[in-house]
């Protein structure tokens, strides 16, 4: 058995890892297949993540095969082949009795306040196991980077036709593109990669925008005449953030989909002369994950584009590196357990 750690930032070492014990009441143990590479671990890799320590087993995008399961369990088996919803919520707090699991109050998700996927096996909740006999282990570890932008998208609520403009296009922004194109928004890309406009462009078939030295009236021109009525920041980037109250139209909404260390300070006139409605989206919830996974089996989602880099486990410590840089031109890198 073996594990990746995060010793520190910019240190990642592959160690022995003790085999997990048995699975306890409502409990499974399972095989890890493939995991995600997702912003959180490059951030945490970079030492800026808030809700990171180190050392720390990272790993929260998570293909599965259940191995063993506790007493009380009927909803998984041995065998099953799942999706783990990595955010390990009380069931008690408010939020959670509203059905808002993805903001407990004590939220512990795995691979950031414990430790993640990044190992042979793990134990977990069998309630957080979601099955399915059809996709892969890597569209399984998909779900997880998928259900966030639903979420946000669920949390912006776009009608039909509306206009939506997407800031950023690393996975999460394409993941909240692709959600808010399934809701049939008229979505725009903004991003100062020209690959990744390319990217989204050519898969998901939405216009797309440079975002360096882009004014508002410049966006209005490019969008007709009107500012979008809906605008996802996905950039994880502070400049960005503060820009993003530039972008909306009159009675306007802004979704924080990225996160960022500090606080995010905007011009408040401006912010009510318009009316703007801000929103924060944090992870997702089951309710996401069953969408999500629906989705793909009926081929509503395609997952194919989404993987451009793949590695063993032992090969990460060697490879990670080069994922952190955009000319590498990682959309998703995926590690092979």
């Amino acid at each position: 058995m073996q594990s990746l750690v995060l010793t520190q930032p910019g240190e990642l070492a592959v160690t022995p890892a003790p085999l997990p014990s048995s699975p306890g009441p409502g409990e499974a143990r399972v095989r890890v297949c493939c995991s995600g590479v997702c912003g959180t671990d490059l951030h945490a890799y970079a030492g800026n993540q808030p809700f990171f320590t180190y050392p720390r087993v990272p790993g929260h995008e998570l293909g599965v095969e259940v191995v063993a399961v506790g007493t009380g369990v009927t909803s998984v088996r041995p065998g099953d082949h799942c999706a783990v919803e990595p955010y390990l919520s009380c069931g008690r707090c408010i939020a959670c009795r509203q059905g808002r699991t993805n903001c407990c109050e004590t939220l512990q998700v795995l691979g950031v306040h414990v430790d993640g996927g990044w190992r042979d096996e793990i134990i977990v909740p069998a309630a957080k196991l979601h099955a399915s006999a059809k996709l892969s282990f890597e569209q399984l570890a998909l779900v997880e980077t998928l259900g966030i932008g639903a979420h946000a998208v669920a949390r912006g609520a776009p009608e039909p036709g509306e206009s939506v403009v997407v800031v950023g296009a690393g996975p999460i922004g394409l993941a909240v593109a692709q959600f808010a194109a399934v809701a049939g928004a008229k979505v725009t890309v903004l991003d100062v990669n020209a690959a990744r406009r390319a990217f989204a462009a050519d898969w998901l078939k939405v216009d797309t925008l440079e975002a360096r030295g882009l004014t508002p009236a410049a966006l209005r021109a490019a969008l007709g005449g009107e500012l979008p009525t809906l605008v996802f920041d996905a950039t994880g980037s502070m400049a960005a953030l503060r820009a993003a109250f530039l972008w909306p139209a009159q009675g306007g909404r802004l979704v924080f989909a990225s996160l960022v260390q500090g606080e995010v300070g905007f011009d408040d006139p401006n912010f009510h002369r318009r009316e703007l409605t801000l929103l924060a989206t944090r992870n997702s919830t089951a309710v996401e994950f069953r969408r999500v996974i629906a989705l793909i089996e009926s081929g509503r989602i395609d997952t194919k584009p989404w993987i451009t880099h793949r590695a063993r486990l032992a090969d990460v410590p060697a490879a990670f590196a080069g994922w952190t840089r955009p000319e590498t031109g990682v959309i998703k890198a995926m590690i092979e357990l």
